[in-house]
């Protein structure tokens, strides 16, 4: 045993030589990880690919089909707007992207919008930030998961009138998987995910090919549309409706940033060129996968994906490139909720920490894992996929204004993090909570892209409210606020609380002038004397009360307390209507408006304790109740002294 004593002050520091045993958690999520592991845990670019990526990469999967979906309103000849609408999408995309990189240099520490806000815009922007971030990563989870089971019903028709039921349990599953830990998870990620890469490079490289020598076919026998045409023509509405349905490509862009932490040094560096890998990617399957769609000439439909169509078109059948595919593509859309499950706990402890959430959410677990925002996460993603029935239609149009709201505070909050950094001095350093500005001759340029970026999110934004109001945003628009509005409700909680237990200007605690001690009693028995010895250590004044509804047990009573109750007084309650509860906090109350000032009343409640558990469900459980009762009157203490009854 180490024990630390510093001089001069009665402080002893020791380590705790406890350690936790094996127990079914072990097997299910692995053994206890120390504090000192956590450098241990951080991962590298090619698994940061994997568990921050996931997210942007399976989008696109889904995207280009809800552009279709949109589209189809003004009939099958709009098809041919997805590529150029694609085109916009992915210029959006670099815009983010680069906007994303200056972000990870200059707040190395993590929490992308939400720091950048909180620094730089002020708390209300922050935390507005901060709940639309954690409501689109509840999405996030809904959207991948309930895309890949939709995958997996488009191969196997006849699992759809189970997807609900499927999708919760992945859900569970990658729960588990990450309740295991960052580096763990990110292994096991790993493989899904390049996997994916490697099918889709197969079957666009195939495509391409096809298309460019002339044998690329298009659908045998494609599904029916899953929108009937009810426009004659295609509207401007109806482009910036498809428009902000395919920025769904975008979600996921600012993972990266918040999760910077998670990489091995140097993180802004490693985390900067991952981002960087990730917007190639993702920008060059979306137009790839857009491009080939409007060749095979495929159609948006709830029984059979647009990634089906494409893969069983450039294969020629559903063989085993296709089987490939699409085994490929729904593992990463399930796999790609791992990017919420790696960015909504920490988000969530970061606002925990401010004081805007509970701050249990700041605890990590055994394996070094925020745990309980992991389960949170799982159990508010469950309820949404239930409450949806596991329909992407129906989740879209919810889906990306959180994050493109995020997107617009993040960009305005570095465009005036640079405003800040040139009106620095010369070798002037400021010290932010987040960061440090320091100055930097191309501030101006920066501050220009961070402009536009802001800029160009900020149009998105409203495009997206526009356009997705009816279908189901005003969701989001009307639940935002409602979460911003609870943040600071928790914050001013905090605040009252640590105002109230503020030894600032406190002085020397008052002295006890008297300390009484009552004594409730049922009976007298073992466990009635173990309480009464402890009641006579903590005071001389004490009082034993029963109350009695029955008159030849209230006499057994008095007798036997004759003999056994050592001198000290019993007060007997005669209760005519037959109520144990009422006639004792009568009581309390009466004494308690009697004492003096700092006097202390105690209720020293005996509690006896049965071997098994169950057994309790057979006995009053007078000190649970009493101290409900009684938990929140001033002035009284209540203790229970436990007698354990072999």
């Amino acid at each position: 045993m180490k024990i630390e004593e510093e001089p001069g002050l009665r402080v002893v520091k020791r380590m705790a030589e406890y350690q936790p045993p094996r127990s079914w958690r072990t097997w299910l999520i692995g053994r206890p990880l120390q504090t000192a592991d956590a450098p241990h845990q951080t991962i590298g670019k090619a698994i940061g690919l994997a568990v921050f990526a996931s997210d942007a990469l399976s989008s696109t999967a889904y995207a280009t089909q809800e552009i279709l979906m949109i589209l189809a309103v003004a009939g099958t000849a709009a098809f041919g707007y997805v590529f150029p609408i694609s085109i916009a999408i992915v210029a959006l995309l670099a815009i983010v992207t680069l906007s994303y990189e200056q972000t990870i240099h200059a707040y190395p520490g993590g929490g992308g919008a939400y720091i950048v806000a909180r620094d730089n815009l002020g708390e209300l922007p922050a935390q507005t930030a901060g709940a639309a971030l954690l409501t689109d990563y509840i999405l996030t989870v809904a959207v991948s998961v309930s895309s890949g089971v939709a995958q997996i019903a488009s191969a196997y028709p006849v699992l759809y009138p189970y997807r609900v039921s499927l999708a919760v349990g992945m859900i569970f599953l990658i729960m588990l998987i990450n309740l295991r830990g960052v580096r763990e998870s990110g292994v096991t990620f790993a493989i899904p995910t390049y996997f994916f890469l490697l099918t889709m490079v197969i079957t666009v490289g195939t495509g391409f090919f096809k298309h460019f020598t002339g044998t690329l076919g298009t659908v045998v026998n494609p599904p029916e549309l899953a929108i009937e045409p009810i426009v004659g023509a295609v509207t401007p509405f109806i482009i910036l409706h498809a428009f902000s349905s395919g920025t769904a490509a975008l979600t996921g862009v600012e993972a990266i940033s918040n999760g910077i932490t998670a990489f091995k040094e140097p993180r802004s560096r490693n985390a900067g060129i991952t981002l960087i890998w990730m917007a190639m990617i993702l920008g060059s399957l979306f137009l790839s996968i857009s491009f080939l769609a409007g060749q095979v000439v495929a159609v948006p439909s709830e029984v059979e994906t647009v990634i089906s169509q494409l893969a069983r078109t450039i294969h020629s059948s559903r063989g085993v490139l296709y089987q490939a595919t699409i085994s490929a593509t729904t593992i990463i859309l399930i796999m790609a909720a791992n990017t919420a499950f790696a960015d909504f706990p920490r988000l969530s402890a970061l606002i925990a920490a401010d004081g805007f959430l509970p701050r249990q959410l700041t605890y990590r677990g055994s394996r070094l894992v925020y745990s309980r925002g992991i389960v949170a996460l799982a159990v508010l993603a469950s309820l949404l996929i239930i409450l949806f029935q596991a329909s992407v239609t129906r989740l879209i149009p919810l889906y990306a204004i959180g994050v493109f709201t995020s997107f617009t505070l993040s960009q305005a909050g570095m465009a005036r993090r640079w405003w800040k950094i040139g009106k620095l001095q010369p070798g002037e350093e400021v010290a932010e909570p987040g960061s440090v500005l320091r100055g930097d001759r191309n501030w101006q340029i920066k501050m220009l892209v961070n402009g536009f970026g802001a800029f160009c999110t900020t149009l998105v934004t409203f495009i997206f409210a526009y356009t997705k109001f009816t279908d189901g945003a005003w969701i989001v628009l009307i639940l935002t606020p409602t979460l911003v509005i609870l943040f600071f409700s928790i914050h001013r909680h905090y605040q009252r609380l640590a105002r109230s237990l503020s030894l600032e200007d406190y002085g020397e605690p008052p002295r006890i002038p008297r300390h009484r001690v009552i004594l409730p009693i049922s009976g007298v028995h073992r466990g009635t004397l173990s309480a009464l010895r402890y009641a006579r250590a903590l005071s001389d004044d004490v009082t034993a009360v029963h109350v009695s509804i029955d008159p030849v047990e209230a006499e057994k009573i008095r007798k036997k307390w004759l003999i056994w109750g050592d001198g000290i007084r019993l007060v007997i309650l005669d209760s005519p209507y037959r109520l144990l509860a009422e006639p004792l906090l009568k009581y309390i109350e009466e004494i308690a408006n009697q004492r003096q000032p700092n006097e202390i009343i105690t209720i020293v409640v005996p509690q006896f304790v049965p071997k098994r558990w169950y057994h309790n469900l057979l006995h009053t459980q007078t000190a649970l109740w009493l101290r409900l009762a009684l938990l929140f009157t001033p002035g009284i203490v209540i203790t229970d002294v436990p007698y354990q009854v072999d």
